[in-house]
């Protein structure tokens, strides 16, 4: 499995989706070439996992995770005929994602608006607290772990993560309802 995962305090908790696994783990800086570079050589059979930031535009990287800006596109349109090859075996989880893979057509499970920060939250008005973030957020991670660990297929996730909501917070409504399999 082959997981990009730039570096990041606010999206370190996707972490548990590979810990332990097998996988070639990406937490640093690529050119658009070399990213492509390794894209092409991924075999079709094997998962992609993209975990972090991003927009409908594709997965963000940012040197230093205490600003807010992000550096640059570390995966994004010019890699999508790439991940196209992957045929549904695609895992991405950053805001918007959903909307990134409808564009460029691919397929998998993507997230739609996952809030992992304070500012995200007062952005979409969900009231929450930096402490429910952490916990909730950690908890759904490990729950998307044990479904993939499962072998539950990509398509039965949206709606298996969404039973396993048991807190029905603001928060938890709104994040565990913006898995989408395309």
């Amino acid at each position: 499995m082959l997981v990009i995962h730039p570096k990041d305090k606010t999206t370190a908790m996707l972490s548990a989706l590979y810990e332990g696994k097998e996988a070639r783990v990406v937490d640093d800086c690529r050119s658009t070439k070399g990213m492509e570079r390794l894209l092409h050589h991924v075999p079709t059979q094997e998962r992609i996992m993209l975990l972090g930031h991003g927009s409908e535009k594709g997965l963000f990287f940012r040197a230093d995770d205490s600003q807010d800006e992000f550096d640059k596109l570390i995966v994004g349109h010019p890699h999508a005929y790439h991940l196209r090859k992957h045929c549904g075996n695609i895992v991405a989880v950053w805001c918007h994602a959903d909307q990134f893979a409808r564009a460029e057509r691919l397929h998998g499970l993507f997230s739609g608006m996952i809030v992992s920060e304070l500012s995200e939250a007062l952005l979409y008005q969900i009231e929450t607290t930096q402490e429910e973030l952490d916990r909730e957020n950690v908890k759904l991670a490990q729950r998307l772990r044990a479904l993939l660990d499962e072998d539950i297929p990509l398509h039965e996730l949206p709606g298996r993560i969404g039973a396993m909501d048991d807190v029905r917070s603001p928060l938890t409504v709104f994040n565990y309802k913006n898995f989408y399999y395309l």
